[in-house]
C-alpha cells in the first residue's frame, strides 16, 4: 500500500471553446505576482463571485453551462484556492481521503484523474491512497490511516467485496461514499455494458459466424468482473451461442496468459471474450506460442480500450469504457453528502464498440 498526499492525479481536459489561458501578470523586478481571486474568475466566466464561491463549495444546483464556464476561469486565470485559510474561516476542510486499486492500471488510474479534477474544481484536494483492493490488511490500514486525518469525506473509487464489507463496520467520523458497481441483475438494474455493451459485442461476432466462445473473467470478489460476467452469459445464451468455459484473472496481462496456457493447448473456441485489455493481450501471446494466429484461428476481444489497445499486435477490437466519467461521478456524489445536498444526475455512462484487427471471419 502507498500514500501519496495530495495527489491531483490529473487536470481536468479543457473543451472545445475554452477560456484561454489568461497572460500570467508581470510584476515588477522583485515584486511578486499577487495570486487569481474569486473576482478574477467571476470576471472571466461572466458569473458574479457568489456563483464562483458556490461552485468551489460544492454546491448542487449550478446550471451546467455555468458550472462549465467557471470551470474553464478557474483554469485560465491560475485559480489556487488556499484551502488552509478556507477551512480556518469556515471550520471545514477541504481535503478527501481517496482509496483506489493499484493505479499502474488504466482503469483506476483514469478513475482517479476523474476524481481528481473533479475534486480540484469544486475547491477540494485529493489525497490518493492506493492499495491491493483484495487485501483485507491492506485495506484496514488504509481505513486506519484516514481515519487519523482531518478530512471533509472519504471516498474508495473501486468495489471488491473486501473493501464494501470494510467500509460498511466502519463508523467514519465524516461522510464517506464507496463507488459501488452492484451486482446486476437480470430484470432489475441491468448494468449498461448488460444491456448495451456486450450485445454489440458478441453480435459482433456471431455476425463474424463466431458459435464457441471463451471468457476470460477478472477476479470473482470484484462486482464489475461477476457483471461481466452476467453479460457476457446472458449475450451468448439469448443469441444460441455457445460457451465452452470462463476462466477467472486477476486483470493482469499476466493471468490472461496463463488463463489461455491452463487450457493445455487445447482451446476449442474461436473467439477469446477478455473482460479487460491487459487480460486481452496476454490471451494473445499465449495463442500465438500455442501456434494460433489471431484472427485467423481465433479472434480475440477486451474491455475498456487502453491507450495501448490500438497498437497491440494485431490492434484489439474492444468496448471503450470512459473511466474519468466514473471518477467524476463518485466526487459528486460524495460532496453532495458532505454538503447534505442530493447528488446530481449522471448519464449512463454508454460503452462503445471499437472494431479493429483482432477479430476476424471464424476459421471454417
Amino acid at each position: 500500500m502507498s500514500g501519496t498526499l495530495g495527489a491531483n492525479a490529473g487536470p481536468a481536459q479543457t473543451p472545445t471553446g475554452a477560456a484561454t489561458k489568461a497572460p500570467a501578470r508581470s510584476p515588477e523586478p522583485g515584486v511578486e505576482a499577487k495570486p487569481a481571486t474569486i473576482y478574477d474568475v467571476a470576471r472571466v466566466a461572466g458569473v458574479s463571485h457568489q456563483t464562483v464561491s458556490r461552485f468551489l463549495k460544492g454546491y448542487a444546483g449550478i446550471r451546467p453551462e455555468t458550472r462549465e464556464r467557471v470551470a474553464q476561469a478557474l483554469d485560465a486565470v491560475d485559480y489556487r484556492p488556499n484551502l488552509t485559510a478556507r477551512s480556518l474561516t469556515t471550520g471545514r476542510s477541504h481535503r478527501i481521503g481517496a482509496l483506489t486499486h493499484e493505479i499502474d492500471q488504466v482503469g483506476p488510474s483514469k478513475i482517479a484523474q476523474g476524481a481528481s479534477a473533479a475534486a480540484r474544481e469544486a475547491g477540494y484536494l485529493l489525497d490518493i491512497i492506493t492499495l491491493d483492493m483484495s487485501n483485507r490488511s491492506a485495506i484496514a490500514n488504509a481505513v486506519s490511516l484516514v481515519q487519523q486525518h482531518d478530512l471533509a469525506g472519504v471516498l474508495a473509487l473501486a468495489s471488491t467485496d473486501e473493501m464494501t464489507r470494510a467500509f460498511e463496520k466502519t463508523r467514519f467520523r465524516v461522510p464517506a461514499f464507496i463507488a459501488v458497481e452492484a451486482d446486476d441483475v437480470v430484470g432489475e438494474h441491468r448494468s449498461e455494458l448488460s444491456s448495451v455493451g456486450f450485445p454489440a459485442l458478441v453480435d459482433h461476432l456471431a455476425g463474424l459466424g463466431h458459435r464457441s466462445f471463451l471468457h476470460i473473467a477478472g477476479p470473482t470478489t470484484w462486482s464489475a468482473a461477476r457483471n461481466r460476467v452476467r453479460a457476457y452469459e446472458e449475450a451468448i445464451e439469448v443469441r444460441g451461442l455457445n460457451s465452452v468455459g470462463i476462466v477467472h484473472g486477476d486483470w493482469s496481462a499476466r493471468s490472461g496468459y496463463d488463463a489461455v496456457k491452463s487450457l493445455s493447448g487445447e482451446v476449442r473456441a474461436t473467439a477469446v471474450v477478455a473482460a479487460n485489455d491487459q487480460m486481452a493481450l496476454g490471451a494473445m501471446l499465449a495463442l500465438s506460442q500455442l501456434g494460433l494466429q489471431v484472427p485467423r484461428d481465433v479472434s480475440v476481444t477486451g474491455v475498456d480500450d487502453i491507450p495501448e489497445a490500438e497498437f497491440f499486435a494485431p490492434p484489439l477490437t474492444t468496448l471503450r469504457v470512459d473511466f474519468l466519467a466514473q471518477g467524476r461521478a463518485a466526487v459528486a456524489e460524495l460532496l453532495a453528502r458532505v454538503n447534505g445536498e442530493t447528488a446530481p444526475s449522471f448519464p449512463v455512462l454508454a460503452s462503445e464498440l471499437v472494431v479493429r484487427a483482432s477479430t476476424g471471419p471464424a476459421p471454417v
